[in-house]
């Protein structure tokens, strides 16, 4: 009898040790579960931003075909709000500067973040969100639009002059 006694004993013990760990094992999966959606986020970002920039440098004009290439290119990022919030509305913003006239040209890319359970009150609490309490993610990606040897180039920035250069 002495020896089943013990036995309760033990398996009481570890429900309780249980008890304890879980909440801690939990908040520390949330503390690293924010970071990482965040990074996949910016990653989706600027690999979309960098292919941006080599398109609208080879366009006359940006327009919407530069930006729904680049919306496609997002569409990697899971439409649930803690990844980009998209139940209010897309919050993607897209912005262009430059063009293949132009000596650099950049994308700006931003979205909103609603921050996961417990984080969120950290967020609003250190101030780090916005109005709506949610977290801005912000990539910028600029290029070169010309090389300095075009401008250098006799033949200036015409491809067929160039051509016809090599060949004479």
């Amino acid at each position: 009898m002495g020896r089943l006694w013990s036995l309760r004993e033990e398996s009481g013990q570890s429900t309780v040790e249980a008890a304890f760990a879980l909440p801690v094992l939990m908040v520390l999966f949330l503390l690293l579960l924010q970071p990482g959606i965040i990074l996949y986020d910016r990653i989706v970002m600027e690999g979309a931003a960098a292919e941006g920039c080599r398109l609208i440098a080879t366009a006359a004009d940006p327009g919407q075909v530069e930006e729904d290439y680049i919306r496609r290119r997002l569409s990697a990022v899971p439409q649930a709000d803690i990844f980009h919030v998209h139940s209010t509305g897309c919050t993607w913003e897209i912005l262009f500067d430059g063009n293949e006239d132009s000596q650099e040209v950049g994308v700006r890319i931003a979205t909103e973040v609603q921050p996961v359970p417990l984080i969120d009150g950290a967020v609003r609490f250190l101030g780090f969100g916005n109005g709506t309490g949610h977290l801005t993610v912000e990539v910028e990606s600029r290029m070169k639009a010309k090389d300095a040897w075009i401008g250098e180039s006799p033949d200036g920035d015409r491809p067929s002059g160039w051509v016809a250069h090599d060949e004479g």
